[in-house]
């Protein structure tokens, strides 16, 4: 095993902050490769007699079907631990049960609440550890979104992404560390009051400027979507947040993503969204359904783009 191959047998992904360009990059080339291979029904058994622990706190759809399938397609095996079902739920600390999973599987994914939460299952297990999505990161989806991007796009660097909703969510955080660290040109629109963490949008900034890129945020939707090669959006309302509905339509109804809006972007442009989608709240059937809308082939990609990083953590290389 090369250098090289070795840090990644070492590397847990919390955030897309935790990789360079370069891995990035590469984790893009080889999720499009397995895709191809995947419609050409070339096997692809890179994982084969390895597991991987998937720890549930937050439901899913698209989270644990891409896993799953993902580990089949590799030849290794998804093992599904809801919170609930594990002594995690009864009381056993964060650290005992890192310790004592890593003893039998090869990594594990965790899809929990606070980011801190994950952060000691990295500090603990001896297994790399995948974000699945948290409070504050969501790096998988943004690893889908660059490589659709890239397939939609021919490239990334140089293109303007324009994020339009809460600010505050883990969609731009993640967002913002992949533009910045591919030279992509960024700006979040939100609300006031909802704007994003000031130590991610701060940090973002800095690495945008080392690859060329801007990171902006603004209060005016219009101004994000001006000249805009990418359009995302998220729900307006994250789970744990169901009693803020009301008062969050109120604030974000300016920042729905319509035809009136989007004609501010490029005739071109793409629509991403992360999904599920609230139609006719933080975005209209009219876009989401429309020739613009590439959200179920992004949807797709999760496996994809997994896979990729499946088989560099845990595989042999």
């Amino acid at each position: 095993m090369t250098e090289t191959e070795s840090k990644w047998h070492q590397k847990n992904i919390l955030q897309v902050a935790d990789l360079t360009e370069k891995e990035l990059t590469l984790l893009i080339e080889e999720a499009i490769v397995m895709k191809e291979q995947t419609k050409a029904g070339i096997p692809h058994l890179y994982l084969q007699g390895k597991t991987l622990g998937m720890i549930f706190e937050k439901s899913s759809t698209r989270t644990r079907v891409s896993f799953e399938v993902g580990m089949t397609q590799l030849g290794g095996h998804a093992l599904f631990l809801s919170s609930k079902d594990i002594q995690l739920g009864r009381g056993e600390s964060i650290a005992d049960t890192a310790k004592v999973l890593s003893r039998y599987v090869d990594g594990l994914m965790i899809r929990t609440f606070g980011h801190e939460i994950i952060e000691e299952f990295a500090e603990n297990a001896t297994v790399p550890i995948i974000n699945g999505l948290t409070n504050e990161h969501h790096p998988m989806q943004v690893l889908a979104d660059l490589m659709t991007i890239y397939e939609k796009k021919g490239t990334l660097k140089g293109l303007n992404l324009a994020y339009v909703g809460d600010g505050n969510n883990n969609m731009p955080h993640s967002l913002m560390e992949g533009a910045a660290i591919m030279g992509m040109n960024m700006t979040i629109a939100s609300p006031k009051g909802y704007e994003p963490l000031e130590v991610i949008l701060k940090k973002a900034k800095i690495k945008a400027e080392q690859t060329g890129a801007t990171i902006q945020f603004t209060y005016d939707p219009v101004e994000a979507l001006t000249n805009a090669d990418i359009v995302v959006t998220d729900v307006w309302t994250s789970m744990g947040m169901e009693t803020e509905k009301t008062e969050r339509s109120r604030h974000f109804l300016p920042y729905q993503v319509n035809a009136k809006l989007t004609h501010h972007a490029k005739e071109d442009f793409i629509f991403l969204h992360c999904l599920p989608a609230h139609r006719g709240e933080e975005v209209t059937s009219e876009v989401i359904d429309g020739s613009h809308s590439v959200v179920f082939d992004e949807a797709e990609n999760r496996l994809h783009a997994q896979k990729a990083v499946l088989k560099k953590l845990m595989g042999d290389n």
